[in-house]
């Protein structure tokens, strides 16, 4: 399942609830748009957090076991036994290998990162 495009511009760049209701472009903050709080930033992540959370219950979780999404793959890697850096599962999920598919052409960048972000901070938890 792929989330929209203003969805994910939502989650990762604190735009408005109007740039995402109006299907626009994935619009990035203005110049004028304050740079968000502790708590904002905390926010963010969240969001971040539940995007990628939800593309791997949906495109993953089949494939790979990760406790904190409760999936129990068995054809991928174990990823709470590899526990992979963001770096190696932005590459890995961008151009597949080993017998896992490229999403390069299926998820946007901003849905790349959320879900590598997400795998490289719950794996091994």
């Amino acid at each position: 399942m792929q989330f929209p495009k203003p969805l994910i511009a939502l989650a990762l760049c604190g735009a408005t609830f109007a740039l995402a209701a109006c299907g626009g472009s994935e619009a990035q903050p203005s110049a004028s748009t304050a740079a968000p709080t502790q708590s904002g930033a905390s926010t963010e992540s969240a969001a971040v957090s539940d995007v990628g959370a939800k593309l791997f219950a949906s495109n993953c979780a089949q494939c790979h076991t990760l406790s904190a999404a409760g999936a129990n793959g068995q054809v991928g890697p174990n990823l709470d036994a590899l526990a992979p850096d963001q770096a190696r599962v932005k590459q890995q999920v961008t151009n597949g290998g080993n017998g896992m598919p490229a999403f390069a052409d299926v998820f946007s960048e901003a849905e790349i990162d959320a879900v590598s972000a997400y795998v490289a901070d719950s794996a091994g938890q």
